[in-house]
């Protein structure tokens, strides 16, 4: 039987909107701005080296990565936030970082914390996979709502001390999928110093950290390195998908202390599975690359900008700071995705898709999310007839 427990998640936002939208005909040349999948172009070289590489096909990849890679990414990490990690003991090469995110909750939450049922504190709007790892190891769910008010940051500061006794594991994203707001330093430093009072780990979903404006977001293992914090109190997870514009390749890490990198790898002796080796080769030299990075994040300041003049007129529009998202401000957002399929064939998604229900109201249902990743022209067209067929500029 299925357990209880997974019977009580809702379901998944894109079949959700799927059951939404299309049982109505588009309204217009159907233009997808709901998921987000990078469409810019990856590095030329990628298939050349995958090419060069793939009679590696022939033989089992080792589990925590080849040392070329695990050095790739530690020379990233250095060179991006200054920190140096042991890639032999504090990093290891994920199938995506949703592999990574899901399986963390399972090898670091503890069965009880202060001798009760562990929680794990939540941002509300959330990445789906926060939730249903929080589920499989039997914690509870602890939903903190991201609003205006809070700068699109949960503030877990505000928790009762019981339930922060209790917390074994944060979640938390920055830059914020879907708000593209940043975590800054002393939003770090509050955080990391509560996860030190209260012993708990920090998971810093990190995905979207070098598609930004101007200032790079400083990252979770770079303010615990400053503060002197324990080296296991941080675990970080980022990904080539939207850095490097191959989400298909599913390649991404995980790093942090020890202890912890110990026991997630121990986990994957038994579970998981090893990126295949040509995949390994690749991602050894697109993290060693920075210039088709620094082209990727120009395309998207094309895209901020063009988004800032569009939507500049309309209240409560707030530019992201990252990210590729807009987190529109709408009455009601499934009554706004539908009303936009039907009249224009633009394809969005309810902000209420990606959030709970908490005491204080869903923080998602007044919003709809909106994602940057087609083409220049076509993102304009398409963020225009969002414009003009739901707020009349």
């Amino acid at each position: 039987m299925f357990p209880e427990r997974f019977s009580n998640l809702p379901p998944y936002a894109f079949p959700r909107l799927r059951a939404l939208l299309d049982a109505h005909a588009p309204g217009g040349p159907v233009t997808h701005m709901s998921i987000g999948e990078p469409k810019h172009a990856f590095p030329a070289w990628v298939g050349e080296v995958l090419a060069a590489n793939v009679a590696e096909f022939s033989k089992y990849p080792p589990n925590d990565g080849t040392p070329e890679l695990r050095a790739a990414i530690t020379g990233w990490i250095a060179r991006r936030y200054g920190v140096e990690l042991d890639p032999a003991t504090q990093v290891m090469p994920l199938n995506g970082t949703r592999e990574g995110l899901y399986n963390a909750a399972m090898a670091l939450c503890p069965e009880t914390k202060s001798g009760q049922q562990p929680t794990v504190l939540i941002p509300n709007p959330f990445y789906q996979v926060y939730a249903v790892a929080t589920v499989s190891v039997n914690a509870e769910p602890v939903f903190v709502n991201a609003t205006q008010e809070t700068g699109h940051l949960p503030d877990y500061g505000a928790l009762p001390a019981e339930v922060l006794d209790r917390a074994a594991l944060a979640y938390i994203c920055s830059p914020a999928n879907p708000q593209g707001a940043v975590a800054d330093r002393d939003y770090w430093e509050r955080l990391i110093a509560l996860a030190e009072k209260h012993d708990f780990q920090i998971l810093a979903d990190e995905c979207y950290s070098e598609i930004y404006r101007d200032t790079p977001p400083p990252g979770a293992l770079q303010v615990a390195r400053e503060m002197g914090a324990d080296p296991e109190r941080v675990v970080i997870f980022h990904s080539l998908s939207k850095r490097s514009n191959l989400p298909g390749l599913r390649s991404g890490f995980v790093a942090g202390g020890p202890e912890s990198l110990a026991r997630i790898k121990q986990l994957r002796n038994y579970a998981g599975a090893p990126l295949p080796l040509p995949i390994q080769r690749v991602s050894e030299k697109v993290w060693a690359d920075e210039g088709h990075v620094v082209e990727n994040r120009a395309l998207y300041a094309e895209k901020f900008a063009m988004a800032d003049r569009i939507f500049g007129n309309v209240p409560g529009y707030a530019p992201p700071q990252a990210g590729f998202f807009l987190w529109l401000p709408v009455e009601d957002g499934e009554t706004a995705a539908l009303k936009l399929w039907q009249e224009t064939g633009v394809r969005v998604l309810p902000g209420a898709y990606l959030s709970r229900d908490t005491a204080a109201g869903n923080p998602g249902k007044g919003y709809i999310r909106v994602a940057l990743v087609a083409p220049a022209k076509e993102t304009e067209q398409g963020l225009t007839r969002i414009r003009d067929c739901l707020f009349g500029q």
